[in-house]
């Protein structure tokens, strides 16, 4: 019982994850109007339209004309993670999470994190990705990384049938194991980028208590992006950047009740980004 407790966030992550990939495939299968399309564009209950931002800008840069359901969903998903969620979509929803997941786990397992390695990819690629993205929608008239985002070849593998899903995710899986620490998700994934903006101002975060840190650093060694615990050992704050994708593993690990939800603390701004 205390194992699965110390696991509670992660567990309910995969359940999350898992269960929205069955209704989108039960969608498909079976007629559910519980939650049907993708994760690029969805509907919820046959009735509130939900959509991708980064998607819906790459077809305002492909010069798509889209309906204005497809407008109403995207500042539905944008409200939702700006206010509240931050930025987990990236733990909680995206199905990637789980293979990447997975992979920096057979690291640590493997002690490869242990090696000296010069990380060869900024964190801030990902920012030039949904740059590059634009430009090259605006160019060819397609809405770019669409085509080739493995979070969108995983949905609909999911949907549709696997083609070659297995043969990406097999890709993303070794280049998180073998070549990169937290790789895709945390250096080039233009979606991690948008919302790391969107859910830079949001009220849930994970909040630090100074005085029953013990300074194990279990958190920063767990944590997909350790930068935004910069208060570690420092101060009793919030996270206060976007990076942050309130998976709560660093909650999980943390012996001394040193971590914990809460709610954003506006009156403290150090390090913020």
């Amino acid at each position: 019982m205390t194992r699965i407790l110390k696991m509670r966030y992660l567990i309910l992550r995969r359940i999350t994850q898992v269960g929205l990939l069955f209704l989108y495939f039960a969608a498909n299968a079976y007629g559910w109007k519980i939650l049907s399309g993708t994760l690029s564009s969805s509907k919820l209950f046959d009735t509130i339209p939900l959509s991708d931002p980064f998607a819906v800008l790459q077809m305002l840069s492909a010069g798509a004309l889209m309906g204005i359901n497809v407008f109403v969903g995207a500042v539905i998903i944008i409200l939702f993670y700006g206010i509240i969620g931050g930025r987990a979509f990236c733990s909680w929803v995206c199905p990637v999470n789980m293979i990447t997941d997975l992979a920096n786990w057979l690291r640590r397992k493997l002690l490869l994190d242990k090696a000296e390695r010069k990380v060869w990819i900024s964190r801030n690629t990902r920012y030039w990705v949904i740059g590059l993205s634009l430009i090259v929608s605006a160019i060819t008239g397609l809405a770019a990384f669409e085509l080739v985002s493995p979070i969108t070849i995983f949905n609909r593998g999911i949907i549709f049938g696997m083609g070659m899903t297995g043969a990406v995710l097999v890709a993303i899986f070794l280049f998180d194991l073998f070549g990169v620490k937290n790789g895709w998700c945390g250096h080039i994934c233009p979606l991690g980028g948008i919302y790391s903006l969107i859910g830079r101002f949001s009220l849930i975060r994970v909040k630090h208590n100074q005085q029953n840190c013990t300074l194990c650093m279990k958190c920063k060694e767990v944590c997909p992006e350790n930068q935004v615990l910069f208060m570690i050992g420092k101060d009793s704050t919030t996270v206060n950047m976007g990076e942050c994708s309130n998976c709560a593993r660093c909650i999980e690990v943390c012996d001394d009740d040193a971590l914990r939800f809460s709610i954003r603390d506006f009156a403290k701004r150090k390090e913020s980004k």
